[in-house]
């Protein structure tokens, strides 16, 4: 028997994962990896019983629970011998001269293979830009894009018990809250991000 989770590029899961199975005995979690495009196809057909999805927008919720988790920075990633590589941080302004790869249709591994062949940058949630990562390119924090959010989705109508108990799981909840006694306060989500994002109103220069 399995339970069935679709997820987005840059969400790691390996904390819920062991506290899955830690809690929850004979029941496998099958995690699938889904492009943002159709991040909501698993929970719409049935496929999938939950889905962590990145800016849902809210037009997109109607049938749909919805529980936002953490916010992403948001990076440009640039060649390593673009001069926007020395920087910490960078004012979005200061790239309005740049070819940006934002095709839909273009893979972000193609993305990235194009940004380190040297032709145009890429803006990704600094998550993803990690799994991406390679010793040719840069990530580098923008200041003045939004940030990004990741958060957790089912449909309202859904009657699995399991769904209940995976979301006390991502709340933080105890063995015993998710049975149906009182559970304590939940703890904020920390976010998914290494850094808040710097309001300089200008290049923050790496050391």
């Amino acid at each position: 028997m399995s339970f069935t989770l679709t997820f987005v590029e840059g969400v790691t899961l390996d904390k819920w994962r062991r506290r899955w199975e830690e809690r929850v005995s004979g029941t496998r979690l099958d995690l699938r990896l889904v492009d943002v495009a159709a991040q909501l196809d698993g929970v719409r057909d049935g496929t999938a019983a939950m889905a962590f999805v990145r800016d849902l927008a809210e037009d997109q919720r109607d049938g749909l629970h919805h529980i936002p988790l953490y916010r992403e920075v948001p990076v440009v990633v640039v060649n390593r011998e673009h001069p926007v590589a020395a920087y910490d941080e960078i004012p979005l302004a200061d790239l309005g001269d740049e070819i940006v790869l934002d095709d839909p249709d273009l893979e972000t591994r193609l993305k990235v293979e194009t940004v380190a062949a040297g032709t145009g940058v890429a803006f990704l949630p600094m998550s993803v830009a990690r799994v991406h990562h390679r010793k040719d390119v840069v990530a580098v924090p923008v200041d003045g894009l939004p940030e990004s959010q990741v958060g957790l989705a089912w449909r309202t109508d859904t009657e699995d018990p399991l769904v209940e108990t995976f979301v006390g799981i991502v709340r933080g909840r105890t063995e015993r809250s998710s049975r149906g006694e009182t559970p304590p306060a939940a703890p904020r989500a920390k976010p998914g991000r290494d850094r808040a994002p710097r309001r300089s109103g200008g290049r923050r220069h790496r050391r």
